[in-house]
């Protein structure tokens, strides 16, 4: 036996052995649960997966992780129990443990004094009334100032409490049996009511008087107690006042916040007005003085001064009487005599310039009728005022003294030199020629000004159209002082702030003008070109209009309705229009700088302008057979003006000195000497050697920058480098030349591509994909893997029915479970129940029995 036992221990299973080692053994499946997926055919070399299944266990593992999961959810499905964090600020980074801790701990409090109850008044509380606890009410310690109308406060007299609350029914009765043992009248309830309120009233005033003695007696103690305070002082000892002395120094921080509140703080402002409320101030502050203005000409104020006197008391002794001026001549000797004719010119001067003098008074503002104004007569000032020097009266013409002017001279020599405040819109140029003429630039300013304040779009509905036209009638304007012999650029100059304002109020306006007067100029061309086959350089009003169109309008755009036809314009002057005379030479110049000025931003390449300076270097250059470049019209290499600016006089070209060309050469050049001629020419040269400069500096970045200046240089190196011009022009070639060179090549040459190199033929085998039996031929990689999604998309999906249909085949048979369970229960308590009623009947029928028997 005992053998055997041996035997049978060495013949342990695997597993059993592998138990004891520790490892889990894998236990041997049934063999009935085993399920084998046979193949039909055996293919080599075909991988097979799920060959042997294990249904059950598969259905086992499914059931327990539905029971983990889905059942725990089934049973849970009406429970809404979630965990609330409510501690203060756990999850709030931007608090500190700190502020977290002292939180808490106030709201640990305030949960703890929270009461119990609303109707429970017995806890430890203080009651307060007007913030005053009750407890100090109680003790009776008013204090003296207080400004509190009764002692006790919230308290009504026991006479006031009898009458309205008690239904004076003890008061009243002691009242009425004082009355008639005084043998008075009995009072009604309303007399006795008002004797109760006339007494609280006496003893309020008794209070308030005793309240009243009692604070000056207060303060007449402290007043006394401060002047004996100050016979008990004692010395205190050196020590000690040099601590009380030695005081720390302030902090700076704290210095600094010191100033910081003592600083100025900003003042509200008033409220900015709008375009309209300005305008329509400025036509009411110009009307006003318009009216005043015209009450003083026809001295309307002098009139009614003399018709209706002031009153004047007998015991006025004329204190605000002010000399407005002073009549007394000084008495001066010249050579012996008294000097009276002196006086008596400045005396006929003065009234002369009466009228100008009040005018210049208003802008200082020392004239008192106009202090009403805002800003009296601001609208007269300018910057110009030696210019204005020349256009006042002489000091010879003695006019005849003002008593014995009469009244109509008066009125028209104030007329003439005071100006008036409001002005219509012209309604035709002759209008406004007619406003403007004869007068000076600061009074054509100033009524161009007025018109347009008196005017405003915002004042009425038909002004908008006026000052639309008063914008072509003031470029009209323009050329007529343009072609005048001298031209007037100095009131040019001004007007053009003028028609920069009506030009940003209505610029659809001020661009159909400029084009009407760019378009005229066109058509002016044109017609001579067709009758004489040349064209010749504008008036200087055309060049005047350009550059005000560079002024109005912004010159950077790629198109403009202004700019595109201007440019257009000076490309067809520098081009079109040969050059004869100094003259168009100035002119011709002067359209090359409203090219550069145009261009400035756009950097814009012009070939025009390049092709005009090369010109104009070539004729003032001698003439040469060979020259290295190539002329373009209206030059011509060989000619009547092909030395047109060849200045051969030394003398000449020595005594030179550099200037800017002036702008009415434009319009004409006067008689000249040959010297001031060769000095013309010579500053013509200078300003196209700028010029030069200028667009090589200009157009340094263009990758054809080389190109475009190889024939300035040639001129510049070959036939105008070696000539004996003065110092300056020599420097200003040079500085153009050295820009030149300074520039770097931004372009490199073409360069055919070089072709790759034909390869070698290799011999290597040609892979063909061999198809597989059963799918589509001839579909490709992207078809192939869109079919192998849709067919992994089938497969989830059925797998994704077959889980639901699982899951809620599992949580039918939960619910069969519950409701047999439920019947169950239900039957049992049943069958307890009827069991326990025949219990009772047995034993009631039981003891119906013994008392039959008894």
């Amino acid at each position: 036996m005992g053998k055997a036992k041996s035997a049978g221990a060495r013949r342990k299973p695997p597993g059993a052995q592998a138990g004891a080692r520790g490892v889990k053994a894998k236990p041997n499946p049934n063999p009935f649960e085993v399920k084998v997926n046979r193949q039909k055919f055996q293919i080599l070399g075909r991988k097979t997966r799920h060959d042997v299944g294990l249904p059950g266990v598969s259905r086992a593992r499914a059931i327990k992780k539905r029971t983990q999961t889905l059942l725990k959810e089934y049973k849970e499905r009406d429970k809404s129990n979630v965990f609330r964090d409510k501690r203060f600020g756990e999850y709030n980074s931007s608090l500190t443990p700190e502020e977290k801790m002292t939180k808490r701990f106030a709201l640990e409090q305030q949960r703890h004094h929270e009461k119990k109850s609303i109707y429970n008044l017995n806890e430890d509380e203080e009651l307060t009334h007007y913030g005053q606890s009750l407890a100090d009410i109680e003790k009776l310690n008013d204090v003296v100032d207080s400004d509190s109308d009764t002692e006790e406060r919230g308290t009504l007299s026991a006479e006031l409490t009898a009458a309205h609350f008690g239904g004076g029914g003890g008061l009243l009765n002691k009242t009425a049996s004082q009355q008639s043992e005084e043998g008075d009248k009995a009072k009604s309830r309303k007399e006795l009511i008002e004797e109760l309120i006339a007494r609280s009233k006496q003893e309020k005033r008794e209070r308030q008087a005793q309240r009243e003695n009692a604070l000056e007696l207060t303060e007449k103690l402290d007043q006394d107690w401060k002047e004996i305070q100050t016979l008990l002082s004692h010395k205190t000892p050196k020590s000690e006042n040099k601590e009380k002395k030695e005081k720390p120094k302030p902090d700076p921080y704290d210095v600094m916040v010191r100033e910081l509140g003592f600083e100025m703080k900003a003042q509200p402002s008033n409220r900015m007005k709008t375009e309209e409320e300005l305008a329509r101030e400025e036509q009411e502050r110009l009307t006003k003085l318009e009216a005043e203005r015209l009450r003083r000409m026809f001295g309307k104020d002098e009139d009614e001064t003399m018709k209706k006197p002031k009153h004047v008391s007998a015991d006025d002794l004329s204190d605000g009487f002010i000399l407005d001026k002073d009549d007394r001549r000084l008495l001066s000797y010249k050579d012996g005599k008294m000097n009276i004719e002196e006086d008596v010119q400045e005396e006929g001067s003065r009234e002369a310039g009466g009228s100008e003098s009040e005018g210049e008074e208003d802008p200082s503002g020392e004239d008192t009728e106009q202090s009403d104004s805002p800003d009296g007569h601001s609208d007269l000032d300018s910057n110009a005022e030696s210019e204005e020097d020349g256009e006042s009266p002489e000091k010879g013409q003695l006019p005849a003294p003002r008593e014995r002017c009469s009244h109509g001279d008066q009125k028209a020599r104030v007329d003439r030199a005071e100006l008036p405040y409001t002005f219509a819109a012209p309604e035709s140029y002759e209008e406004l020629k007619s406003l403007l003429s004869g007068r000076s630039v600061k009074e054509q300013l100033l009524v161009v000004e007025r018109i347009q304040k008196c005017n405003h779009p915002s004042l009425a509905a038909g002004n908008k159209a006026k000052l639309e036209r008063l914008f072509g009638f003031l470029l009209e304007y323009v050329g007529d002082l343009a072609a005048r012999d001298p031209p007037d650029l100095r009131v040019i100059d001004k007007l053009v702030v003028q028609l920069y304002n009506l030009c940003q109020l209505f610029p659809e306006a001020a661009s159909d003008a400029m084009r009407f007067v760019f378009r005229d100029a066109m058509h002016e061309m044109e017609e001579m070109l067709e009758t004489k086959g040349r064209a010749a350089f504008p008036g200087l009003d055309v060049l005047i209009y350009l550059k005000i169109a560079g002024l109005l309008f912004p010159t950077s755009d790629f198109w403009h309705p202004v700019v595109t036809p201007a440019l257009v314009c000076m490309s067809q002057l520098l081009t079109k229009c040969p050059v004869l005379s100094l003259q168009d030479v100035v002119k011709g110049l002067f359209v090359c700088c409203l090219f550069l000025e145009y261009v400035s931003l756009s950097q814009r390449f012009v070939p025009e302008l390049i092709n005009f300076l090369l010109g104009i270097l070539h004729i003032a250059a001698p003439n040469k057979p060979a020259l290295g470049y190539t002329l373009v019209h209206p030059f011509r290499a060989l000619g009547k003006n092909s030395e047109l600016l060849l200045v051969s006089n030394r003398e000449d070209a020595a005594t030179w000195q550099r200037k800017s060309l002036p702008l009415h050469w434009a319009s004409g050049l006067k008689t000249l000497t040959t010297t001031e001629t060769n000095h013309a020419r010579l500053s013509c040269l200078a300003v196209c050697l700028a010029l030069v400069k200028r667009c090589m500096l200009l157009y340094g970045a263009l990758p054809a920058f080389q190109d475009i200046v190889q024939p300035l240089r040639a001129v510049l190196t070959e036939h105008l480098a070696h000539r004996g011009h003065p110092q300056d022009l020599q420097e200003l070639c040079q500085s153009a030349l050295a820009e030149a060179e300074n520039q770097k090549p931004h372009c490199r040459p073409l360069v055919c591509e070089k072709s790759r190199p034909v390869p070698l033929k290799l011999f290597t085998p040609r892979l063909v994909k061999v198809l597989e039996f059963g799918r589509k031929q001839g579909s490709t990689r992207e078809e192939q893997e869109r079919r192998r999604l849709i067919h992994k998309h089938r497969r989830e999906f059925k797998g994704a029915v077959r889980e639901i249909r699982k899951d809620n085949q599992f949580l039918a048979r939960m619910q069969l479970s519950e409701t047999m369970e439920r019947d169950a229960e239900r039957k049992r308590k049943v069958k307890q129940l009827l069991n326990s009623l025949a219990t009772q009947e047995g034993e009631w029928k039981a003891l119906k029995k013994k008392k039959f028997k008894k």
